[in-house]
């Protein structure tokens, strides 16, 4: 049986040589066999946790009309409010009965203060992250972590809102899907629905634990890494008992390389097999990503444009 490990990371942060390289191994270990985690003693306040929760219980329960002034309208920015149905993580299956609100670093100055505080909480998590996934790695402690130095990082509140009316055929909350980025964090409620798929495709649960976090690794460390770390397909399914008349809230952070790392297989890995995925810039997967999930054109000649300011 597969089993999500939970790891407290005060053992990296302030353990000695030893304890350190144990978490170090706990982490190498689950980045390969399952690309998830729970981690324990993040260092992120259980206040500040509650007030952006708090915060985007408000926020969705803002009329529709409201909510879709501040409407996601293109790839580059790639914030402001994305309403139910309109992201199809699964191309295969219907669109998502979910809601979301996607916040930048500048979008959160715009905001609340918990919202621009938790940012910059959840920024300095995934760096001691990504320290540790570099030290498994054999590399210099600071080699992801200068390459996430411009913080194009993405906060996102989610929403899934109770069943009013039966889904259609295959429809889910959030369909089968990987993470864009490097790593992310995701904070949940108690209401349940997360799964992920193990190596042998079985599909198993991953609730809430109190006072933990889930780390997952995404398909840009996956390819970094060629496949030493895996991005685990996940998604969110409906309830099939009463929780499905109650709202699910989560909070995902995706930690995301500067647009102009090229992300290139890592020699150290090329041990096993050689590499599996040809160079290509951070910025240029996110964007084809958000193109493939959205539907919407894209030119690519613009790729290497500066980010629009947020409609927040």
């Amino acid at each position: 049986m597969v089993i999500i490990p939970v790891i407290d990371l005060t053992a990296f942060t302030n353990g000695n040589a030893a304890t350190r390289q144990a978490v170090i191994k706990q982490i190498y270990e689950a980045g390969h066999e399952i690309g998830f985690i729970y981690l324990h003693n993040s260092a992120i306040s259980k206040n500040l946790i509650k007030e952006v929760f708090t915060y985007s219980k408000s926020f969705f329960n803002l009329p529709l009309e409201v909510k879709q002034k501040q409407a996601w309208s293109d790839e580059l920015s790639n914030t402001g409010y994305v309403g139910i149905e309109r992201e199809r993580l699964d191309a295969n299956k219907p669109g998502d009965l979910k809601e979301a609100l996607n916040v930048n670093k500048q979008a959160a100055v715009g905001i609340d203060v918990s919202i621009v505080a938790f940012y910059n909480s959840c920024t300095e998590l995934a760096n001691t992250i990504l320290q540790a996934y570099a030290l498994a790695l054999e590399l210099p402690e600071d080699f992801f972590t200068i390459k996430h130095n411009q913080q194009n990082h993405t906060l996102r509140l989610l929403h899934y809102p109770p069943l009013q009316t039966p889904p259609k055929p295959g429809q889910v909350r959030a369909g089968e899907h990987s993470d864009y980025g490097s790593i992310t964090l995701l904070f949940q409620d108690d209401v349940g629905g997360l799964e992920l798929q193990t190596a042998s495709g079985e599909w198993i649960a991953a609730p809430a634990i109190p006072d933990t976090v889930i780390v997952n690794t995404g398909d840009l460390m996956q390819r970094w890494t060629n496949h030493v770390f895996c991005s685990t397909k996940h998604r969110v399914m409906i309830p099939c008992d009463n929780r499905v008349n109650q709202s699910r809230y989560s909070i995902a952070f995706f930690c995301h390389p500067n647009d102009d790392t090229e992300i290139a297989c890592l020699e150290s890995c090329q041990k096993e097999q050689s590499p599996i995925y040809r160079p290509i810039l951070a910025g240029e997967y996110l964007l084809q990503r958000l193109q493939a999930t959205y539907g919407n054109s894209l030119d690519f000649l613009h790729k290497s444009k500066k980010r629009t300011p947020p409609r927040l």
